[in-house]
């Protein structure tokens, strides 16, 4: 799909690897509705990229609608979503204390991270399968952001990590399903990368994190995110994928 001219949605786009991908987008030339919880965060990336910036939570259908309904007012009918809201925890099974984890958190995190992304998924499929299919008969394009924790979770990481599994497995099932209206779906896996939330961690911790990784030995860039994310529109025989995008990092338990 040719990225210019194209209305394009971007959740979790107010920050981070989201922002990352709002501004790629907007580059090559999409009309890009930055979706995010932090308003204005979502009006921030949006004035600087020509775009429109629309509260939205992913895991309330009413909101999201909206969201979608504003943003195709302004752009037209969306073609590309780009799935990159969602939340971490690090929590034990059996704490120090020797309690249970609290059931709500892990709760939170899948109900944000897996049900919100399907929740805006089905949503942007339903619209995009009324559209006039474009070459190759191919009307829309989606992402999900998972992470190299589906793979190889660390310790603490069994929300977060069920959460990216998920999204993995989504991936090709909901490719063959979305394949007879012509709407793609793949998955970034990430790694460790220099978002705002990593660089909150101390200097020495950032440091002995990036040289964990092979090569480069460096944090990923959100940069490089987002032209994975943009290639992924772009190259239409891209469909039912996950890519790791991690400087072949493979984590430790801890």
């Amino acid at each position: 799909m040719n990225i210019q001219g194209q209305a394009a949605l971007v959740t979790g786009g107010g920050s981070g690897l989201g922002e990352a991908a709002a501004r790629e987008l907007a580059r090559l030339g999409a009309k890009v509705a930055v979706l995010d919880v932090n308003l204005d965060n979502a009006k921030r990336v949006a004035a600087d990229i020509g775009g429109i910036g629309i509260r939205c939570d992913i895991t309330d259908t009413e909101s999201l609608q909206a969201a979608l309904d504003q943003a195709a007012a302004a752009h037209g009918p969306a073609r590309i979503l780009m799935n990159i809201a969602g939340i971490g925890t690090a929590k034990r099974v059996v704490g120090k204390d020797g309690s249970a984890a609290p059931l709500d958190d892990f709760a939170r995190v899948i109900n944000v991270n897996l049900i919100g992304t399907y929740n805006a998924s089905r949503l942007f499929a339903a619209a995009c399968a009324k559209l006039d299919p474009l070459e190759d008969g191919e009307r829309g394009v989606m992402m999900f952001t998972a992470s190299v924790a589906a793979f190889d979770g660390q310790v603490g990481q069994q929300a977060y990590s069920a959460s990216k599994g998920g999204l993995v497995g989504m991936t090709l099932p909901m490719a063959r399903d979305l394949a007879q209206h012509g709407i793609r779906v793949c998955t970034v896996a990430p790694g460790l990368f220099a978002t705002p939330l990593m660089k909150q961690l101390p200097e020495p911790v950032q440091t002995s994190l990036a040289a964990s990784i092979p090569f480069p030995p460096r944090l990923g860039k959100p940069e490089e995110f987002a032209q994975l994310a943009a290639h992924i529109v772009t190259n239409t025989h891209l469909n039912g994928e996950v890519i790791r995008l991690d400087g072949a990092l493979r984590m430790a338990p801890r």
